[in-house]
């Protein structure tokens, strides 16, 4: 017989003891569930450059200490007691990035990630509460409020109205109050924030998650100047 796996001979296990390729087969399955699996792949920490805010020494301070705080976060996550982040900061600066890199660390210690654009996720609670032909539930909903790392992308860029802004309410404070971790980025400054959403949820993101500011020029413009 020939096995795949000469140690454990294809059972996963080696002295009751998980087999190194049963740990990958996982950390496999995890990043394709995750919502965004290509981008897992091919963005990681190592391959995230600095180089790309040296033309301005603070904003490359920032950065690098940006960079710092995720790996030692993504290192140490902890499904229950690890903080929220909000990742603020213009199109192009590595929010996406890093998120990614955080996100396949934090699948590779066995936990459940979830990545989804804010509009997606909107897009999903208005399915949810209009259809009236089908009482199955949503399974992606499921995902969003059971999921150990939930990390939501491009806040703002939604429909800003009484049903997302609720919507987006009751999430973030289901999550904080079953102790969910959530990631969420936007290109919003702290001013849009505050004029696009109500009270109650500018409360939880500031009061309850750890703010990252990211700096620079648009990494993408710089990319295509190269060119």
């Amino acid at each position: 017989v020939k096995y795949d796996c000469q140690k454990c001979g294809d059972t996963g296990f080696i002295d009751n003891k998980m087999c190194s390729c049963m740990k990958e087969a996982l950390t496999l399955a995890g990043i394709e569930s995750s919502g965004f699996a290509n981008l897992i792949k091919e963005q990681r920490f190592d391959n995230f450059s600095l180089d790309y805010y040296k033309k301005n020494m603070s904003h490359y301070e920032i950065m690098k200490e940006n960079l710092e705080f995720l790996k030692e976060y993504a290192e140490n996550f902890d499904a229950k007691s690890s903080q929220n982040i909000l990742m603020m900061g213009g199109t192009g600066l590595g929010k996406t990035h890093l998120s990614s890199a955080v996100a396949r660390k934090v699948i590779e210690k066995g936990n459940d990630v979830f990545y989804t654009g804010v509009i997606d996720l909107i897009s999903q609670f208005e399915i949810q509460k209009f259809k009236v032909y089908n009482n199955e539930p949503n399974e992606l909903i499921e995902r969003y409020l059971e999921c150990d790392l939930l990390i939501i992308d491009d806040l703002g860029t939604e429909i800003i109205n009484q049903f997302s802004v609720s919507t987006l309410y009751n999430l973030l404070n289901d999550r904080l109050r079953r102790k969910k971790i959530t990631i969420v980025s936007t290109n919003l400054s702290r001013e849009d924030i505050q004029k696009k959403y109500t009270d109650r949820i500018i409360s939880r993101m500031f009061g309850e998650y750890k703010i990252l500011l990211f700096a620079g020029t648009d990494i993408r413009a710089q990319k295509l100047l190269k060119k």
